[in-house]
């Protein structure tokens, strides 16, 4: 039951690479060069702004008007800034097994000079819904209310919103294809309230579909590698190696932390290792996707995440400009490598 509230995955094999990654890091850390970065033009004000505008909707719960809404507006902006937009449907069970209808939302960025090429292409990926129970509330009376989302939904949007207006305000950032992709239904896994049977791969819906879809596809995009933003607005914010990306797609994990280092954003951007969590990228990683995931881990808490997680108090005030500019600018920045 654990293993569904907080998202972790254990395995005495899992286990012990960890531990060899943490003896292992500053080791490997002390033989990496410097890497020769320009910093990237990234508005915190517009990103914040995508912030306030999707809570704005209400709580993004699958199956409401606010979630419909909001879609429709993600579907406009990324239009707006020059993508050919796709919507991926299809259905998955949710946690109790009933079918539940998923929309995915990818929109297509292409340099005009690769339109008839061959070049593989990157995708940046967030999730847009948000969770329908606010069941790490002490209260159980208060485990039944919407959570609002802004860091746990909307901060990885609206970075990745931000980076969609500034592939349009100069297309030279844009190098190779990009596909940014709007996961739905990532945050409906069992909640802690619920007394029924417990199902394996509850969350993450969204990009179970996609990967899905991906190897069963006779003409499959050629994905280069993949970065995934959770949880990635927070004051403080402290990004540390999520296992599941070493495991998985380690020389871009340390390309993204030796741009970070450059840019000054060491401080977020930690030379930790954390456990693996079940997030969006561990269903590309399983399709043969490499993608590393961006993901706010608090030590401090016994939940991996801010206290405020999966609460009433996932609000505008627990999103800073200062985190969003640092993550923004190293998005662009690996875009343009």
């Amino acid at each position: 039951m654990l293993d569904n509230l907080i998202r972790f995955k254990y395995t005495l094999v899992q286990c012990a690479a960890l531990l060899l990654f943490v003896v292992l890091l500053p080791a490997c850390d002390k033989s990496v060069k410097p890497t020769q970065v320009d910093r990237p033009a990234f508005n915190s004000d517009s990103a914040y702004a995508y912030v306030e505008k999707q809570l704005a909707f209400g709580p993004r719960v699958p199956n409401s008007k606010a979630h419909m809404d909001c879609a429709v507006w993600l579907i406009q902006e990324l239009r707006r800034h020059g993508a050919v937009v796709e919507l991926q449907k299809g259905t998955m069970p949710d946690y109790s097994g009933r079918v539940q209808q998923v929309i995915n939302i990818i929109g297509h960025f292409r340099p005009a000079a690769t339109l008839n090429s061959q070049l593989s292409t990157i995708i940046l990926c967030a999730h847009y819904d948000t969770r329908a129970w606010c069941d790490e509330e002490p209260i159980y009376e208060d485990r039944f209310y919407n959570v609002p989302g802004a860091n746990d939904g909307a901060s990885g949007v609206a970075v990745l919103l931000e980076v969609a207006r500034q592939f349009a305000a100069d297309s030279a950032r844009l190098k190779q294809p990009v596909d940014i992709v709007f996961f739905d239904y990532e945050d409906q896994g069992t909640p802690r309230t619920y007394t029924g049977v417990q199902r394996e791969d509850t969350w993450c819906l969204g990009s179970q579909m996609f990967a899905q879809q991906y190897l069963s596809a006779e003409n499959n995009t050629a994905y280069h590698f993949g970065v995934l933003l959770d949880m990635v607005g927070a004051p403080d914010a402290v990004f540390p190696r999520e296992l599941y990306s070493t495991q998985y797609a380690q020389n871009y994990q340390e390309l993204i932390w030796r741009i970070a280092h450059t840019l000054g954003y060491g401080r977020y951007f930690v030379d930790k290792a954390s456990y693996p969590i079940t997030d969006d990228h561990y269903y590309l990683n399983k399709a043969g996707i490499p993608c590393v995931d961006i993901i706010h881990y608090d030590s401090h808490n016994s939940s991996g995440f801010a206290s405020w997680w999966h609460t009433r108090q996932d609000d505008i005030h627990n999103v800073d400009k200062t985190t969003l500019q640092a993550v923004g600018e190293v998005i662009l920045a690996t875009v343009q490598r």
